[in-house]
Order: structure tokens, then C-alpha cells, then sequence
């Protein structure tokens, strides 16, 4: 059963659907995780997501539990890429998972009622098929090309995204996947309710002032901006 303890599943789903924006994905930053995501928490960033594939079990943990410290008092959510087990351990707020990943049946017989759980979907078929599983949340992309994962599927643009977020306007949809700064505002017309970061952030020389920047850009946490300030 899910090891969370902050908020019940009401005012966890209430504080992903009312929030908007950035959605944080820590993956192998330059600074430490628990450095960047505490600083996410300070800025008001609504959702983390914590995205590593290849560190131990122990490492991991180690981390998600870190981050949960500092999310919590925040208000921030965090999500576990992959790992319902890890996110359980750690009292994390949810799951998100892939086409290929352990099934939103399968997270939610292990997280239990309480958990938020996203899937990623390309296609308003695969979105129709989220809902039904009971996912809380979906992913959209790859929106642009992303040298982030070399696996990828191709690119579906702002019509993919638009077609995807039209078919279940009910989950909150993130969009990832090459977005920058320069086009976050078109992402977030073509119905995307966050845009997710990895790269443009983490590997970033001063991944705070990338955060900064990214905010600025689209307004600030929370808000739907317009700004085009450069590449994130």
C-alpha cells in the first residue's frame, strides 16, 4: 500500500489539476538533485519528477527520499519515473510510466487509491486508453526531436499534442520533449496544462539560472506566459 502521508488522494489530484507550468524532470543534473529540486520547491515549481534510470536501488531511494523532505513542506509534488516500489519507499506522490513500463493497473495495485500515476501517451488512442486504466495525469510527446532520449518516437508537433490533449481534456496533460523557451507558449495554446524539462535545465552550465530564465519565460510557476527569452 502507498507510503505517503501529506495529502490523501483528493489533494493530491487538486493540487496537480490546479497548477500549471513547469514540470521539473531531475535527471543526472549538474548540481545535486536535492540542491535543484529544493530550489524548484522555493520557486514554486508544482511537480517534480525524478528520472533516473541506472542508479542502485539504495542511491535512488536515497534521493526520492531527499527530495520528498523538501517537496513536502513546499507543496511540491514528486513523481518517480519507472519505480512504484522506490516511490512507495520513499513516500513519494506518484508514479509516471511508460507504453513499454509497468502498467497503470500494475502501479496502482502496488501505490493503492492514494497515488498519482501518469503515463506517457503519443496518440489520442493511447490517451482514451490512459484514462480508462485510471491514470491521473498524461504525458504528450515527443512534441519537437530530443536528443534526451536516443529511443524516442518521432516527433509528433503541436497538431500530435493538440489532437492527443483535445481527446481527454479531463487529465491534465505534459507535454515533453525538445521544448524551449521559444516555444512553450505554443505548446501550452496546443493544450499542454505543463511543459516538461530535462536537459535544458539540468545539463544547463547554471542549472538555476536556466530555472530562472525557463520561469521567467513562461510566466512563472503556476501561469501560462508568452515570453521568448531563447532556448531552454
Amino acid at each position: 500500500m502507498y507510503g505517503g502521508d501529506t495529502l490523501n488522494a483528493t489533494g493530491r489530484r487538486k493540487r496537480l489539476e490546479e497548477g500549471s507550468g513547469l514540470y521539473l524532470i531531475l535527471t543526472s543534473p549538474v548540481i545535486p538533485h536535492i540542491e535543484l529540486a529544493a530550489a524548484a520547491c522555493e520557486r514554486g515549481v508544482r511537480v517534480l519528477q525524478l528520472r533516473e534510470k541506472h542508479l542502485p536501488d539504495e542511491e535512488l531511494l536515497r534521493i526520492a527520499s531527499g527530495i520528498v523532505d523538501v517537496a513536502r513542506d513546499a507543496g511540491t509534488l514528486l513523481i518517480v519515473n519507472d519505480r512504484p516500489d522506490i516511490a512507495a519507499a520513499a513516500g513519494a506522490d506518484g508514479v509516471h510510466v511508460g507504453q513499454s513500463d509497468e502498467s497503470v493497473t500494475d502501479a496502482r495495485a502496488l501505490l493503492g487509491s492514494e497515488a498519482l500515476i501518469g503515463l506517457s501517451t503519443s496518440t489520442p488512442v493511447e490517451a482514451e486508453a490512459a484514462r480508462s486504466a485510471g491514470a491521473d495525469y498524461i504525458g504528450i510527446g515527443p512534441v519537437f526531436p530530443t536528443d534526451t532520449k536516443p529511443d524516442a518516437l518521432p516527433p509528433i508537433g503541436l497538431t500530435g499534442l493538440r489532437s492527443v490533449a483535445a481527446r481527454v481534456p479531463d487529465l491534465p496533460g505534459v507535454a515533453i520533449g525538445g521544448i524551449t523557451r521559444e516555444t512553450a507558449a505554443d505548446v501550452f495554446d496546443a493544450g499542454a496544462r505543463y511543459v516538461a524539462v530535462i536537459s535544458a535545465i539540468c545539463h544547463a552550465d547554471d542549472p538555476i539560472k536556466a530555472m530562472d530564465d525557463f520561469l521567467l519565460a513562461v510566466g512563472g510557476p503556476g501561469h501560462r506566459g508568452t515570453g521568448t527569452t531563447g532556448d531552454a
